[in-house]
Parts: C-alpha cells; structure tokens; sequence
C-alpha cells in the first residue's frame, strides 16, 4: 500500500526539470491550485484576505478551481464563487447554504440529515467534492465545516480534463483559510432558534518580518437542537495550518485539520398527512417518525496536507498539492416504509451502518506564459493521482411500528448476528492533462486541452467471499473560444467531455462500462464598472450516458445495467456587483430541464420523466448595504429566493418563495450581527424520496457578537 502512494508522486513529479530553488521576494499568503503565472522576471502578488480584511466585497478576485491565471470574466466557462462576505452576511453555517447562492445548484434535497447534498445542472453531485483542488473522497459521508473555509466555487458541466473522475453536472472546490502575513485574533459567539450555540475562533500569527513564515489556526464548537423532535446535532473543528519560508521564489503551507460530528439523522415525513391527504389531518411538521433510543450518528475526519508553490528562474512555475485524509462514520437509521390500512400506524425500517475510509490525492503541474507568432499562451501540464478506499458494514434490522399521530416511541430496534453489507471498495486513477490558453490579439483567446485516465475499481464483498476488478481508461478533453465584441462583452462557445467509472457486476456477474457525459455550451460574460458587475449568462446542453438503471428482466430483481441516458437542458444568469455607494448584489436565475431520455427498456417506461428533485425555474438574490458618514459601522442585508415545483420518485412538491433578512454593526474591535432566515416562517419541502418528503428550514433568528484584533 505504501508503496502505491509513493510510485504516482515519482510519476507527477517526473516532468520537472531539477532546479535550484531560487528565492527572492513574495507574498505573505500561500497560494492554492491555479497560482496566477508570472511572466519570467515578475513575482505575483497573492493575497488570501481574512475575515473582516479589505477583500469584504461580494465579487471574488480569481476563481482556484480552473488553474489558471485568467480573470473569471475572461474564462470561457461557468464559473461561481461565493467568497467569505457573502457566507459572512448571510451567517450561512453549512455548505448546503453557501450553494443556495449558486444558479443551476438544488442543495440539501434530502433535508437536514447530516449530509452534504446536493445538484449540479440537473445532475447529482453530492460525491463531487473538492478541498483545494483535491477530491475529497470518492463517497461524501462527512459533511464539509464551512467556517474553515476562505471560499467556495461551483464549476459547472463537465471537468474531467483538469479532475479526472467527475460526473457530467459539476463540481464544488471549496479553498481553505490560509496563513496571513500579520496578526490578527477573531473571536465570535452566536446564539440562535432551536438552542444553537456556536463559538469560533480564527487566530493568525506572523512568525518573520517579511511575513511569510506565519501559523493560523480556526476552531469552532457548536450544538443545537432542530425544529423536529428528539433531533439534535453537534461539532467540533479545529484547523492549524502553517506556512513556512523556504526562499523567496517558494510557497510552502501545511493544511491540516480534524473534526468530529455527532447527529440524529432527520428522515422527513411521510407522504400521507404531508404533502398528500390523510383522513386522520396533517401529521406536525415537529414529528419525529424514528426512534429516540436508537444510537445516534458519529463521524471523525482528519486531514493532513501541504500546498507548494515554485517559480523558476526560466518562467516555469510548479504547483504540487497533496492530501491524506481518513474518516469513520457509524450510527442507527429509522426510516419510513408505509402507513397502514388507517392510516395512522406506520411501518418502518431500520439499519444499523458504519463507514470506514481514506483517501490519498496528489495533483502535480507546471505553467508556464510565452509569446509566439500565433499569440500569448499559458500552458498547464500536469498529472494526478486518486487512492480512496471506503469500507461499508451495514445491518438490515426491525424496529415496531409508530402512530404518527400519537407516537409512543418503544425503542426494540433489533439487529441481526449477519450484516447485509459488509464490502471493502476501493477506487484508483492517474490522469495526465495538457491544456493551452492561447490570446489572440486583444480579442481572441481558445482554451483547448486533452487528458487520459487509467483508472480500476477494486470491490471485495467480505461476506460472499467475491472479489471484483474493473479498470477503466478513457480519453476527455475541453475546447472554448471566446470573442470581445465590445469592451468587456465576451461571447463564448465551448464543448468537454467526461468520464466516471461504474461499480458492481449486472446478473451476470459482468462489469459496467464507464459512465461518459458531454457538454455544449454557449454564453457571454459582461464585465462593467471597472470591473465591480459582472453578469454571466450561459445556455448548454448536457448528456450524461451508461447511467445505471434497474434491470427490467424480473428475473434478476435487484441487478443494475448501464444503459441508461440523462440529458439536462438550460439557462443559467447571475450577477454579482460591488457598487461605490456601499451596495452589494448577488443574484441568479436558472431554468433546467432534466429528464430520462433512455431507462434501458423498462416495463413501465420512465423516458421523458423529469429527473428526481429537480425544479425547471430557481432564483436567489442577496443584497449588502454598508452605510457611511454618521452611520458608518452600520450594515443591512437581505434576499428573496425560491423554486418551482419539482418532481421527485412519482410525486409533485410545490414552489417556494423565501425571504431573509439582517443588520450588522462593525467596529474597530468589535461586531456584531443578527440575521433572520424564512422571516415569514415559510412551510415548504425541500425535496425527497419514494417514502418520504423532506422538510425545508423554519423561521431561525441568528445573533453573532465578536471580538476583533
């Protein structure tokens, strides 16, 4: 195994040519993924600002995501970052709601069940999470603390040329806070509905006078109830990361960070008495259908990591990131099956699961700028490696049935000697990428690039003795033009491909062939006022094949074939703007049309059926006024969201229109803020399953008093 990991960081690191590290001057801050590329004698300038720093606006600089020293108004890509203002004014506590910012994104869908879910383009993507450019595991189990983080980026449609194994839909970069180049200590303290208490703490300290050798360390602890009965939720985190001074021409910053989450999984509602009839009324939206004695849900993760950053003298720069983390998760789950002939009593199911992984990811690349007679190129070379392995151990157990109108929770949650489940999978890949940005002129710029992958899925299932190989390769690549018709209006048009391997075996105890997807896109970027508005508006068609579907032979009831075809349709706009006046907007509006094209020949046919949870039309605006003259300090801020209604598992769940709003108070060393979410106290669903709807957050009422030096 040891070796495994240290054979593909020979292979990224093959491509360098040896080179003194030679120093002279840079930034105090470390840079990520993406580092913009000086030209041969120019040292970039790289800051990562804190949280109340001067980089307080709601539009980002550069986006990490596209490794590349391109403006995001001059990417010919869908591309959207929310940076920590914007997480700041919202008080948004999970990723769920920093993506509610995001046009063409459906998040939480499945409610508030201690998971990171979500949508991208009519596409699941809940699996397709980065942390500074490197997958984060091959299963998301644990979900992502938002308070460690700097800020977090959507790339939308297919990213496989730069990320290898990534659905069609997308991919969510989230980038960590870093070290600064001076001292500064934040301390903050939030109460709020449902018993929520939070304390954060984000300490910098500069160890040198230049400022680049510096220790920064983000802590939270937090607990709360929630709006359903008996469910509850807890976390830990703690993040040091250190960055050291190894020469003026080399960035060099240690990640690490630890968690540890602790919840009662909320399963929504039944059907019946929710968002459909039952003779016996509305069952409380306060139910809660599991069983208070279960045991609940426990997660650890711990995360060891580094960023490095290299200029050469010849113009060269090297970006090498690497990452080893592991997780543990195990809890009881009580789920709904049906109500019965009364509609009252309702049967449940229950499983008893414990998840095992680690994951080690290395990506390693080289840029460089240069002139030529056909124009300015900025080539990115690169390689990169995935080692993930997640071990699942799950019981199918019995639990009695509950009178969801007068429920007497009688525990008898029983499990078996057997598990159901019980595998080890483990996912491998090394991709190597090439991608050239070439300017034409002062107008033209093309982005083409190339990738191959070789990857295997090794499952063993422990319980049946079998063991399952299934390596896969495959080539992908992207390829955009863009045109500025006028000063900052850029046209663009722009197609990529992707690809996934599938695990498992069909009846036959055959291997599926990779999922592929492919993408067209046409779109124009607006860049005004100096650069404080940028409008983005995009339209693209997107295919997503050797989706795997249900066999449609009765015979081999519970058996999988990947002949299936998804296709999402639509049009994306959103808007981010910092006005001179003190105003700041972010907004967006989406239509998607997401359906099944091909279901592999089922008996009672799904082709045309819309895909589950996805609404046809989303909107989100989110507005900052900071005052001046004798009010100076003095912020509000506010937004409208909502959706249409969407179709989920054969049933219908209606639109939705909510309202937020806040005020803030800054001061030199103190601040303090109190935002109101729902602030009419809005009923809806926020998606759901076959047996059971999912809840959308209530009225919740946040106050933050904080402490600044």
């Amino acid at each position: 195994m040891l070796s495994s990991r240290i054979y593909p960081l020979f292979v990224g690191l093959a491509a360098l040519t040896p080179s003194v590290l030679i120093a002279q001057t840079t930034s105090p801050a470390s840079p990520a993924i993406g580092e913009p590329i000086a030209e041969a004698n120019q040292l970039p300038a790289v800051t990562v600002v804190s949280d109340g720093d001067a980089g307080t606006g709601f539009n980002a600089a550069k986006p990490l995501v596209n490794k590349s020293s391109i403006p995001l108004s001059q990417t010919p890509q869908s591309i959207t970052v929310i940076p920590r203002a914007v997480l700041d004014s919202q008080q948004a506590v999970t990723l769920s709601d920093a993506l509610k910012n995001v046009p063409g994104v459906v998040s939480n869908q499945y409610g508030r069940r201690g998971w990171d879910d979500l949508i991208i383009r009519g596409q699941v993507a809940s699996d397709s999470l980065y942390l500074d450019g490197l997958r984060t595991a091959a299963s998301n189990r644990v979900a992502e603390q938002l308070f460690g983080l700097e800020q977090v980026e959507v790339l939308k449609g297919p990213a496989s040329l730069l990320y290898g194994l990534v659905l069609p839909g997308g991919l969510v970069n989230m980038v960590s806070k870093r070290p600064q180049g001076y001292d500064f200590a934040n301390v903050d303290v939030t109460v709020g509905s449902h018993d929520f208490y939070e304390t954060t703490v984000d300490l910098n300290k500069s160890l040198s006078e230049n400022g680049k050798q510096a220790f920064r360390i983000n802590g939270l602890i937090s607990n709360s109830n929630d709006a359903t009965d008996y469910v509850w939720f807890k976390n830990r985190y703690i993040a040091p990361s250190l960055s050291l001074d190894l020469g003026a021409r080399t960035d060099f910053t240690i990640l690490t960070s630890f968690q540890e989450r602790g919840y009662v999984r909320q399963q929504g509602l039944p059907l019946s008495g929710s968002i459909a009839g039952n003779i016996n009324g509305s069952i409380p939206r306060s139910r809660f259908i599991g069983e208070p004695a279960t045991r609940p849900y426990n997660a650890t993760e711990t995360r060891l990591g580094y960023s490095l950053t290299h200029r050469f003298d010849d113009g060269w720069t090297l970006h090498n990131n690497l990452r080893y983390q592991q997780f543990t998760m195990s809890g009881q789950l009580v789920a709904n099956n049906v109500l019965n002939a009364t509609s009252q009593s309702l049967t449940r199911t229950g499983t008893d699961q414990t998840y095992n992984g680690q994951t080690f990811t290395m990506d390693t690349n080289l840029q460089r700028s240069f002139n030529t007679a056909f124009g300015k190129h900025e080539i990115t070379f690169g390689s990169d490696y995935l080692n993930t392995r997640e071990d699942v151990l799950s019981y199918t157990c019995t639990v009695p049935a509950l009178n969801v109108y007068n429920p007497v929770y009688k525990g008898g949650f029983a499990c078996p000697a057997t598990p159901g489940t019980n595998t080890s999978t483990t996912v491998r890949d090394l991709g190597i990428y090439l991608r050239d940005q070439i300017q034409f002129g002062d107008r033209w710029q093309l982005v083409a690039g190339l990738r191959r992958d070789t990857a295997s899925t090794y499952a063993d299932n422990i319980r049946t003795r079998t063991h399952t190989d299934n390596p896969a390769s495959a080539n992908t690549g992207s390829a955009a033009l863009m045109y500025e018709v006028l000063r900052g209006v850029r046209p663009y048009v722009s197609y990529a491909t992707s690809f996934y391997p599938n695990s498992g075996t069909d009846a036959n105890g055959n291997t599926f062939k990779p999922e592929t997807g492919k993408q067209v896109e046409a779109g124009v970027k607006v860049e005004m006022d100096e650069g404080r508005t940028n409008l983005n508006v995009a339209v693209f068609d997107l295919y997503r094949r050797n989706v795997l579907q249900a066999d449609p032979n009765p015979a081999n009831n519970g058996f999988s074939i990947a002949v299936g075809e998804q296709r999402s349709r639509g049009v994306e706009i959103g808007l981010t703007s910092d006005f001179k006046n003190g105003l700041s907007i972010i907004a967006g509006y989406a239509y998607t049309a997401a359906t099944i094209t091909d279901d592999g020949g089922q008996k009672t046919t799904t082709v045309g059926q819309w895909l589950d949870n996805v609404p046809r039309h989303t909107f989100n605006t989110s507005a900052r006024y900071r005052f001046s003259g004798e009010l100076n300090g003095w912020e509000l801020n506010g937004g409208v969201r909502g959706q249409s209604m969407q179709r989920t598992n054969g049933y219908t769940l209606p639109g939705y229109v909510l309202a937020d709003t806040g005020i803030a108070y800054n001061a030199a060393k103190w601040r303090a803020a109190l935002n109101v979410k729902n602030i009419f106290n809005t009923e809806y669903y926020a998606g759901g399953l076959a047996r059971a709807v999912a809840l959308g957050d209530d009225r919740t009422v946040m106050l933050t008093l904080g402490y600044r030096y």
